[in-house]
């Protein structure tokens, strides 16, 4: 099974973007999907988006990861 996690981008560098996923930023590969630029929401799979998201869809699935997390652990996120 394959996970992609949804974060917002809040920089872009040539083909690289810097995401940040609920306060934790990493860079990733942005190949794939060139036109992303600060604010999108996107998809990342193994250090590179995959696809952008529409902003509901993407707080939605935001929303269900906090309360798995939260469901796991027994902590508010």
């Amino acid at each position: 099974m394959c996970l992609g996690i949804p974060g917002i981008v809040v920089e872009v560098r040539e083909m690289t973007a810097i995401v940040d996923f609920g306060g934790v930023r990493r860079e990733v590969d942005s190949l794939l999907v060139p036109d992303v630029k600060p604010g999108d929401y996107v998809i990342v799979h193994a250090g590179t988006i995959i696809s952008k998201l529409d902003p509901k869809e993407a707080e939605e699935t935001i929303k269900a990861w906090r309360e798995v997390l939260e469901a796991m652990y027994e902590v508010e996120v």
